[in-house]
């Protein structure tokens, strides 16, 4: 692949390697590429418009999420006539939840064409959902709601969008956990302490309590990480027997 160096210096050409880069994935012509090179642009670029606003891709996102919102719940609301409202917004949170949006955004390699003036290494995972929702916002700016149509059922809807696999995927493995318990009636802890162990970041180790048993350890770069990870061991080694409670 070509280097940074060369797709941002190609940026004001309409035949340089970024357009191309963009018009391959988004898979039509982009009107105006400077939409594009700002979902683009991290804000430790420090980069301003004209009129001295900043410049990078954090209000594409916002849009970005708003657009993608939209044209899934308009998919799920005719492709399911029978599914109610709570059904609906399940859905719809499990096709656009940030672990499937990070996926969407690692498959396209977005992350290949962010310019920045950090390292990638200081990076979480979520730069790569939050870069493809401003690449949407852009697509949205430079083309119309139509074509943010064309792009999401092509890149998302058409290879990602299962109702019958999105009804049996988990969100959330710590609310199904704690969900479970309160329906049960039974009593559980997260008992969570730092763990920074021999790694360079700071960790939290969290044992998870099931009654009077500690059911499941996990370690996390954070409390919320840790939890999850230690829910989700909990709900495996648990799974028939909350399976058989929960009928």
């Amino acid at each position: 692949m070509a280097s940074l160096k060369n797709i941002f210096s190609s940026r004001s050409s309409t035949d340089g390697e970024f357009y191309i880069t963009i018009k391959k994935i988004i898979g039509f012509k982009p009107q105006d590429i400077s939409i594009y090179q700002e979902a683009f642009t991290h804000r430790s670029m420090n980069s301003t418009k004209n009129d001295g606003k900043p410049e990078n891709y954090e209000r594409l996102e916002f849009l970005g999420d708003a657009m993608l919102g939209s044209v899934i719940a308009a998919h799920l609301f005719k492709k399911v006539p029978n599914g109610n409202e709570g059904y609906l917004t399940k859905m719809r949170s499990k096709v656009v939840s940030r672990e499937h949006l990070n996926e969407l955004g690692r498959d396209l390699k977005l992350i290949d064409l962010v310019k920045t003036s950090v390292s990638m290494q200081h990076f979480g995972e979520n730069i790569h959902g939050n870069v493809f929702e401003a690449l949407v916002g852009a697509i949205y700016l430079d083309k119309g709601f139509k074509y943010v149509e064309k792009f999401i059922q092509r890149r998302v809807i058409k290879p990602y969008v299962d109702i019958e696999k999105l009804e049996g995927k988990v969100i959330s493995y710590k609310s199904l956990f704690i969900e479970w318990c309160q329906k049960n009636k039974k009593s559980f802890k997260f008992n969570v302490y730092e763990d920074t162990g021999n790694d360079p970041l700071k960790h939290f180790a969290v044992k998870l309590q099931l009654e009077q048993d500690t059911v499941a350890k996990a370690r996390g770069t954070s409390k919320k990480k840790a939890e999850e990870r230690a829910a989700k061991r909990a709900f495996y080694k648990l799974q028939k027997q909350m399976q058989l409670q929960s009928e």
